[in-house]
């Protein structure tokens, strides 16, 4: 089985690649059979029996990953219908997606979809978290790429979903100028002008943990400037400082109890690797409810 045209068109529309998408669903139901079948339902399951069944919130939250789910159900034979769209503040007991198709291929896709959607769901909570404890200001909530290797795209998804917006994508999308790089190359503005040299039309990012780093960093004609771990008082005094030179990123062991406090020293980024490393899941279950 495979996603149909109309699921891969909304997927595109949503920023994912179907192929991709497919992928990895593809991947997880092969890890979790392991080359073989569903022992327990092929035992207590007759192959012709259809049931339909509904992905239930448990908790509340902000939902993402409806169509990836709709994905592992698909090449497993499911036809699903969405009861709510992703980026969506959901509550207890609310129906996120309605599924219907052979007993036992729902009963052997059940977890794989629920990690997958429980996973991005919980992304897209914690980011929406972040995003209105900064509201009414001029920060901007983004991410890192402190994320679970393969699930990238579908992780950044979740961020958007959650209102949240994204870093580079990947190391070629733009330069990020960390302390190693100032290590090996011998010194801030040596860093930043070689990639300047070999890659001038890319945005130069320059990470700096020390308000002097800033000025280096300004100096050598940085873009965008990452400041490492730097209490609100620094960092509003980096703010004075670059006065508008170039656009200001908080990073670095940020808590959501300061984010406001953080938002509000005038940077333009607040930078948050926990939405993607450290999201607790958001609980959903799959009910049957009907079987013929």
């Amino acid at each position: 089985m495979t996603i149909s045209p109309e699921l891969a068109s909304r997927l595109r529309a949503a920023g994912l690649d179907p192929a991709a998408v497919e992928s990895v669903a593809s991947a997880a139901l092969a890890e979790d059979l392991a080359g073989g079948v569903d022992v327990t339902s092929e035992a207590t399951v007759a192959a012709t029996q259809v049931s339909t069944g509904d992905f239930v919130a448990r908790g509340s939250g902000v939902v993402a990953g409806l169509p990836v789910a709709e994905a592992v159900m698909a090449l497993l034979g499911g036809e699903c219908t969405p009861m709510t769209g992703d980026g969506t503040r959901v509550q207890a007991g609310d129906r996120l997606l309605v599924v219907t198709g052979p007993t036992r291929a729902l009963l052997t896709g059940e977890r794989t979809a629920l990690n997958l959607l429980c996973h991005l769901s919980g992304v897209a909570t914690v980011t929406r978290q972040w995003v209105d404890a900064v509201a009414g200001t001029a920060a901007v909530v983004r991410d890192t790429r402190k994320t679970t290797p393969g699930l990238r795209a579908l992780e950044k998804y979740a961020v958007r979903c959650g209102g949240g917006t994204n870093h580079r994508m990947s190391l070629s999308d733009a330069a990020l100028v960390k302390d190693n790089h100032v290590v090996a190359a011998g010194g801030t503005a040596a860093a930043f002008a070689a990639v300047r040299a070999m890659w001038p039309g890319l945005p130069v990012e320059v990470e700096v943990d020390s308000l002097e780093q800033l000025d280096a960093a300004l100096d050598a004609g940085a873009d965008l400037v990452l400041l490492d771990n730097m209490a609100a008082d620094l960092l509003r005094e980096a703010v004075a400082r670059t006065a508008g030179r170039a656009r200001l990123e908080a990073s670095g062991g940020l808590r959501l109890a300061d984010a406001r406090t953080v938002a509000l020293t005038g940077v333009d980024f607040v930078s948050v690797g926990a939405l993607t490393h450290s999201a607790p899941v958001l609980d959903i279950g799959l009910d049957l409810r009907e079987a013929r």
